[in-house]
C-alpha cells in the first residue's frame, strides 16, 4: 500500500544552477529525502542534472544507487529510473523511500546489481546515469561482508581498477552523445592529499568517455564540526570541503574528438 501521508513533493526554493561552482548549505527534504543515509547527496545535485541532461521518458540509471536519491528525482521528474546496487539493505531501503504517490507514469526498477556486469541492461539504451560511488573505504556499507563492494576496498588502485570494470559498463549501456555524471571526492593519508577524483576522472578518458563539466561542489559538514577543526589545526593540514561533480559524455560514433583529447594514444 502506498504511504498516505501527505508529502511536499516539489521544492519551494528550487533553482537551477548556472555555473560550475554549487553550494546547497541547506539539503533539499522535499519528498522522502532524507540525510539519514550516511554519504547520500543532495536531491539538489540529482535534480540539476536529470534536469539538465534528459526529458521526460528519458531512461535514468543510478549504478550505485544507496540511498535512493537519484530515483526519487526520477519518480519526481517523470523519468524511468532505474536503480541497482550490491547492497541488499539498499534496495530495500529504496524501495521503501520510492513508496509515496505522485503523478509520474513511471515506477523505477529497482534491483540488487553489480556495475562489474550490468548484463541485463542493453546496449546503448540508458539515456542518463547518475552515481555517487563511495570514496574508498571511508563509509563502509557493508563491512566487508559483501564481495565487491567498493567501500569495503582500501587499496587505491584496486578501488580504481575495479570502479573502471564498472566504467566500461556505463560506457556501453549509455547512448551514443548521453551523459554520465559521477559525485566524488577525494581523502587524506598519512596527512597527504589523494586526489581520488582525477584518478576516477582518468579512467573514464582512457575508456572512450569526454569531459563535458567539472563541477566543484562545496561541503558544508567539515565547516561546522568543531572536531574536525581541531583535528586540522592538530595535523596541520587543510580541511577537505569540496567534491568533484563530472559530467562525460559518450562521443557519437565516428566522432572527432582531435580538439578535446589530449595526444596520447587512447585505447
Amino acid at each position: 500500500m502506498k504511504n498516505k501521508q501527505p508529502l511536499t513533493l516539489n521544492p519551494s526554493n528550487f533553482k537551477p544552477e548556472y555555473s560550475t561552482l554549487w553550494s546547497f548549505p541547506e539539503r533539499g527534504d522535499w519528498a522522502t529525502h532524507s540525510p539519514d543515509y550516511r554519504g547520500n547527496f543532495a536531491p539538489q545535485i540529482a535534480r540539476n542534472i536529470i534536469l539538465k541532461y534528459s526529458k521526460e521518458g528519458d531512461v535514468v540509471l543510478d549504478p550505485m544507487a544507496g540511498g535512493g536519491t537519484t530515483l526519487v528525482e526520477a519518480k519526481l521528474l517523470n523519468r524511468r529510473g532505474i536503480g541497482i546496487d550490491i547492497n541488499p539493505k539498499s534496495i530495500e531501503l529504496i524501495k521503501n523511500i520510492l513508496n509515496f504517490e505522485s503523478e509520474s507514469k513511471y515506477e523505477p526498477d529497482v534491483k540488487i546489481g553489480d556495475i562489474r556486469n550490468l548484463g541485463d541492461i542493453n546496449e546503448n539504451s540508458i539515456d542518463l546515469i547518475v552515481t555517487h560511488p563511495p570514496y574508498l573505504n571511508i563509509i563502509k556499507y557493508s563491512e566487508g561482508k559483501i564481495e565487491g563492494d567498493l567501500s569495503n576496498i582500501s587499496s587505491l588502485k584496486k578501488f580504481c581498477d575495479e570502479l573502471e570494470l564498472g566504467i566500461k559498463e556505463f560506457y556501453r549501456v549509455l547512448k551514443e552523445d548521453s551523459y554520465c555524471a559521477i559525485l566524488i571526492g577525494d581523502t587524506r593519508r598519512a596527512k597527504h592529499y589523494i586526489p581520488l577524483s582525477y584518478y576516477v576522472m582518468q579512467k573514464f578518458l582512457d575508456n572512450n568517455f569526454v569531459l563535458k563539466e567539472d563541477i566543484i561542489k562545496a561541503q558544508h559538514n567539515c565547516e561546522s564540526t568543531p572536531y574536525w577543526k581541531g583535528q586540522a589545526k592538530k595535523l596541520n593540514i587543510y580541511l577537505i570541503a569540496h567534491e568533484h561533480l563530472y559530467v562525460f559524455r559518450k562521443p557519437r560514433e565516428h566522432e572527432d574528438l582531435s580538439r578535446l583529447r589530449y595526444s596520447r594514444k587512447i585505447n
